[in-house]
């Protein structure tokens, strides 16, 4: 048992020994192009707490001609008290497109302190993904930026499909993100329309074998696999039993959302529910008391294997919401 007068070991170190955790962040990134509608969801950030993150999308929202002028609006908003939480990143353009490099510079001048990610999408290499992140590295060290930002990358090409542990690997990295249209599409007809949506995304089995490999390269590697989006903008059932099948079924922790009606179904599905916080909280704090050594719960053994899967479901829980108990609370999180 712990000695009264000594401070309990906290799981991060007792669990742990130079080994990479998991990041824990919110399970829903929620995509806004427009000013109006990102700042619509930084507003739904205020109301609803931190449970989402909101990307800025500088490729898809930005009108042509109009790249600099956006890539400042977004940079802007990051630096802004309207950034409340600190949870606004950006979408860069593809690391071919002449915005890209641009889109960075204006970045890492405005909001490199206070970015929450870059996302870099259609890599085609590690190669390619690796050349983007040595230029943030450089443009931080030019810019006197101590600090590392997580970069999120989208697998959305054959390229990078077959280069995916090998981005996983990449420093800075935090996420894979899977892009399922453009995957679709690379695959010029091969793989129907009707797989962009349910059933048939989680049943094909080309985008069965992508979303497998991504999400198992991820977790391999201490990331974090983020699910594409739910095209159905009017029924939260269909986004929450999307949501559900990508987390139970492939593996997946965060999900993409394009409409803040998607947003209370994704971080209801892939959070844990309240009997699992509890019973994370219960066999934690019963492992703390006993040093971290092995203990009985409900007539079953528990040790560290089983201790580090309940120490990121308690913090899951907290971050979308779970109420994880007083004790809990003061013991781990205080």
């Amino acid at each position: 048992m712990n000695n009264p007068a000594q401070t309990p070991v906290h799981p991060s170190q007792a669990l742990y020994t130079g080994e990479r955790q998991v990041p824990v962040i919110p399970a829903v990134d929620h995509y806004a192009g427009a000013e109006k509608l990102i700042r619509k969801a930084l507003a739904l950030q205020d109301e609803l707490g931190p449970v989402f993150d909101v990307t800025g999308d500088c490729e898809d929202g930005a009108a042509a001609g109009e790249e600099e002028a956006h890539a400042a609006m977004v940079a802007g908003l990051i630096a802004s008290d309207a950034n409340r939480h600190g949870q606004l990143g950006m979408r860069v353009h593809a690391p071919h497109h002449p915005a890209c490099h641009t889109d960075i510079d204006i970045l890492l001048d405005r909001a490199g302190d206070r970015v929450a990610h870059i996302t870099v999408p259609k890599p085609t290499s590690a190669g390619e993904l690796g050349a983007v992140i040595d230029y943030i590295r450089e443009g931080c060290v030019r810019r006197g930026i101590a600090r590392e930002i997580p970069i999120n990358a989208l697998v959305e090409t054959h390229g990078a499909l077959a280069d995916v542990k090998a981005m996983a690997a990449l420093p800075w990295m935090r996420v894979l993100d899977f892009g399922l249209m453009d995957f679709v599409s690379a695959h010029d007809g091969a793989i129907p329309a009707s797989a962009m949506r349910s059933p048939g995304q989680f049943e094909h089995k080309l985008l069965v074998r992508a979303k497998t490999e991504m999400a198992a390269a991820a977790l391999a590697n201490g990331l974090i696999p983020a699910h594409n989006v739910c095209l159905d903008l009017k029924n939260p059932e269909t986004v929450r039993g999307d949501a559900t099948r990508a987390r139970m079924e492939f593996g997946f922790l965060r999900m993409w959302s394009i409409h803040p009606i998607q947003i209370q179904p994704i971080v209801e599905a892939m959070r844990p529910d309240y009997a699992e916080a509890e019973d994370a909280a219960a066999v934690l704090l019963a492992a703390q008391a006993a040093d971290w050594g092995p203990i009985q719960y409900k007539g079953e053994l528990y040790d560290r294997a089983s201790y580090r899967y309940y120490w990121l479901t308690l913090q899951r829980a907290r971050m979308s919401g779970v109420p994880v108990g007083v004790e809990a609370e003061r013991a781990f999180f205080g």
